[in-house]
């Protein structure tokens, strides 16, 4: 039997192949943010991390009878020490006031996690607070202040120790440290 209207069929089966073409495409615009996403991150955790940074000096006052105040940058990249994606490949960038007076050493600071988002971590650090209860996390304490991206509402605390590296070449005085952290943290 011949089709009353060859062309109504065309445009039935030129539909039909639109409609399946919009379902695929559908099904792939629902799909790829979870493949590119990976892994969600979690709500509240614990894991271990290192940072490695490289330190600069930025401008040193001494004043006679008191000590030696030091500003400095750091600079460098987060290590997940358990394989985890959180607070792993973040860039590093931290501000600091190093203060030498007496018998009196500490480092305050803030710094600011990147990830490969553009998603951040706040935090600001005290060497003066330690966690008794992490003996081996002797260097001081990171205070999680806040987040932006998937990190927003992020607070915590990360003890942390200070392990020496070895100076990188060249002038201005750099210095290289690596900061194995104890990170607890919750996103709210």
């Amino acid at each position: 039997m011949k089709p009353i209207n060859p062309s109504i069929n065309a445009t039935s089966a030129a539909a039909i192949t639109l409609a399946k073409a919009t379902l695929v495409a559908g099904l792939l615009v629902a799909i790829a943010p979870a493949v590119a996403l990976g892994e969600p991150i979690e709500k509240k955790g614990t894991t271990p991390y290192v940072t490695h940074f490289i330190f600069k000096p930025l401008m040193s006052i001494d004043i006679s009878g008191l000590g030696t105040a030091t500003t400095l940058e750091a600079v460098g990249t987060t290590q997940n020490m358990k394989g985890e994606k959180m607070l792993d490949k973040m860039s590093a960038h931290c501000t600091a006031l190093n203060v030498a007076s007496g018998d009196k050493k500490y480092i305050d600071g803030a710094c600011v996690l990147t990830d490969s988002d553009g998603d951040k971590i706040f935090s600001t650090f005290d060497t003066r607070d330690l966690d008794k209860s992490q003996p081996k996390m002797d260097c001081g304490t990171h205070i999680i202040t806040g987040g932006t991206g998937k990190y927003k509402g992020i607070t915590g605390s990360e003890p942390f120790a200070c392990i020496t590296m070895p100076a990188p070449a060249g002038p201005g005085g750099y210095f290289a440290m690596d900061i194995p952290h104890n990170t607890t943290w919750e996103i709210k």
